[in-house]
Order: structure tokens, then sequence, then C-alpha cells
């Protein structure tokens, strides 16, 4: 598990988790009903991104996004 902090990281995780089940971006797209552009900005780290579509797009790629107290330093 990877501490996110960014849409950068989101993007990431987005990108290797689609290549890792050897998935092509419009692939993705169509399974989540969304558009490539969509899952392109995604993975570019667009701050605006919905974040009901991206939830849905972590969801279908079996990813989970855990939110929790920081840690004191």
């Amino acid at each position: 598990m990877i501490l996110v902090q960014s849409p950068e990281q989101i993007g990431a995780a987005v990108r290797a988790a689609r290549k890792e089940q050897g998935l092509r971006q419009p692939d993705l797209a169509a399974a989540c009903g969304t558009s490539v552009r969509f899952i392109v900005e995604i993975e570019r780290g667009k701050p605006t991104a919905q974040l009901g579509k991206v939830l849905h797009v972590l969801r279908l790629l079996g990813l989970r996004l855990t939110v929790g107290p920081a840690s004191q330093p």
C-alpha cells in the first residue's frame, strides 16, 4: 500500500494497474462508461477530475482508496 498525497500519484496507480491488467486506455474507458480523454486526464493527475468517476475507475481496476487520520510527526 502506498501513501497517496497528490492527483498525480492516483494517476500513476491507475496507469500501473491498467497496464498490469493488459488494458489499453480505450478498453478501460469502455468498461467504465467514460471517455478515453477522462482516463488520460486521470492518469496525468488532473486535480479537478470528478471524484465519483475516479472512484468508479479505481473500483473497476480492483484498487481501493482508504482515508484515515494523518500520522503525527
